[in-house]
């Protein structure tokens, strides 16, 4: 393989659309636009214009309110930490943190912390710290005889 011989992938790329190059190009003419109008104009913007009535979204109320500095959790289930285990990935006699969760790959990154959900079943006995947990998980980590720590001051829901 030399440099000359590279290739990306048949497809990968698209050739542009020349428009307004001949009735032979097949975008020739009107360059695809069609015949007069507001859209056949340059400078045209009428995402949600609907020709001076009040666009539908601005008719609509506005609802709720989202907090601006509100927490953003990693979200993990037991289900994919059991699977980590039996994969032998994670090591269920060591203590399981956020960041071996991130070293081993089941998370991705930890955000502002790691929120363990009880979605899938674990039957290992371990040892989980994490920064919030919900009822359900910490329950069926007990269930199976390990624990589930929830640190700093996220509440469990």
């Amino acid at each position: 393989m030399k440099l000359n011989e590279l290739r990306d992938n048949p497809g990968a790329t698209k050739a542009r659309k020349r428009v307004a190059r001949g009735p032979g190009s097949g975008t020739g003419k009107t360059a695809g636009r069609g015949i007069k109008g507001q859209k056949s104009r340059s400078g045209v913007a009428i995402k949600g214009y609907e020709g001076g009535q009040m666009p539908l979204y601005q008719r609509l109320p506005k609802r709720g309110f989202t907090k601006p500095n509100r927490k953003q959790f990693a979200v993990i289930n037991l289900g994919l930490i059991a699977k980590f285990i039996e994969t032998g990935k994670l090591d269920a006699s060591a203590t399981i943190t956020e960041d071996v969760l991130v070293a081993t790959g089941a998370l991705r990154r930890k955000l502002d912390g790691v929120r363990v959900l009880a979605k899938g079943e674990i039957a290992t006995k371990v040892a989980i710290e994490v920064t919030g947990a919900s009822k359900a998980a910490i329950e069926a980590v007990e269930k199976a005889g390990g624990s589930l720590t929830v640190t700093a001051a996220a509440t469990a829901e």
